[in-house]
């Protein structure tokens, strides 16, 4: 059932049991109430579950196609299929809209990557205010470098597993070990969910298709 399915069938059961309690009785404050609450519910169910907890890519790709209207969300399955004309439009977008330097930051440090513009990156690497981000950005730079070392160094401050892994995999990519960067590659989209699985799992679909065989 897709997700206008689900909210057709929520919208109809908070209509169904507000019914119940007003024919049966019960408070109108305990009535919105109960309602008020079961809206917020299937909120989270229909948009933070696929955004933070979904497993399957195929539901996965259909919750970001609908989020058009959300950049700042739908970057991410812009950047991971790849789609230039669409990267453009929603870099500007997002430049537009968010104004403080530190939310800024990610999206250049993101469209700077993804462009392999590792100049642009590195200029916004210091502005940004997450700490597995910023870790993650630098230690992309350090790859990039040749400094897989100081990388590794980089890495044990990152608390996020499935990005500690990411960036094993583009070391072992680097050193042309692609059997070990394969494995490490599963293991990131395993360990990840929601919308960071996706996006691994799109840019391992397209550079080491072998670790994404048996994952869907």
């Amino acid at each position: 059932m897709g997700s206008f399915g689900w909210k057709i069938l929520i919208y109809f059961a908070v209509f169904v049991f507000a019914l119940f309690m007003t024919v049966n009785g019960y408070s109108p404050i305990l009535t919105v109430g109960v309602i008020v609450i079961a809206v917020l519910l299937s909120f989270v169910l229909l948009f933070y579950y696929p955004l933070l907890l979904e497993k399957r890519i195929d539901r996965l790709e259909s919750f970001l196609r609908k989020q058009k209207k959300t950049p700042a969300i739908y970057i991410n399955f812009v950047l991971a299929n790849r789609l230039e004309d669409e990267a453009r439009l929603i870099e500007e977008q997002l430049i537009s809209k968010y104004k403080q330097a530190a939310t800024q930051a990610q999206f250049k440090a993101a469209f700077g990557l993804y462009r392999k513009d590792m100049a642009t990156v590195r200029e916004a690497v210091p502005y940004i205010r997450k700490s597995d981000y910023r870790a993650y950005y630098e230690a992309i730079l350090l790859i990039e470098n040749g400094e897989s070392d100081l990388a590794r160094k980089t890495l044990e401050s990152i608390k996020k597993h499935w990005m500690r892994l990411a960036l094993l995999v583009e070391m072992e990519i680097k050193a042309g070990r692609h059997e070990t960067a394969i494995e490490y590659a599963r293991e990131a989209i395993n360990s990840s969910k929601g919308v960071h699985r996706y996006v691994l799992y799109k840019e391992y679909e397209r550079v080491l298709p072998q670790a994404v065989e048996v994952i869907s």
